[in-house]
């Protein structure tokens, strides 16, 4: 059975929690609008384990979570509306659902399988620190 560690939202506690998400662990994290269960997104038994923990359907997707709107163009395409979009809201509580890269590596779990994928650069200093330490999108529903 896997130990539940409490960290603070320091550099050490976002270095330490980063470390556990590329290393295929859930962690959860502050949001503008509420805490996510999170997980490295390019890591089909790392999202197998947010389904498994919500009880969630595996035909309901995720969104993704990422740390800028480059680091979202790198695994969604953005045709131009949606690109004025994120440039004026991002970093806020905007989710875009858009056209996957099929180069993005992200788990299939993640999108339920589909060609489309919900991304999202969230504005609250914990999660963006905690984005950036990981450097891959980290897929996450509400805890």
């Amino acid at each position: 059975m896997a130990t539940t560690e409490l960290l603070k939202g320091d550099d050490r506690g976002i270095a330490r929690a980063a470390e556990l998400l590329r290393g295929g662990a859930t962690v959860a994290f502050p949001t503008e609008t509420v805490y996510g269960l999170g997980a490295d997104a390019t890591q089909d038994t790392a999202v197998a384990a947010v389904f498994t923990a919500k009880n969630r359907p595996a035909t309901n997707p995720l969104i993704l979570h990422l740390a800028s709107l480059e680091e979202a163009m790198e695994v969604a395409e953005f045709p131009p509306d949606a690109l004025r979009l994120a440039q004026a809201f991002w970093p806020g509580a905007l989710t875009l659902v858009l056209p996957l890269k099929p180069e993005a590596g992200v788990s299939a779990l993640a999108t339920a399988g589909g060609r489309h994928v919900a991304v999202r650069v969230p504005d609250q200093p914990v999660a963006s620190a905690l984005l950036r330490a990981t450097g891959r999108p980290v897929a996450a529903p509400s805890a």
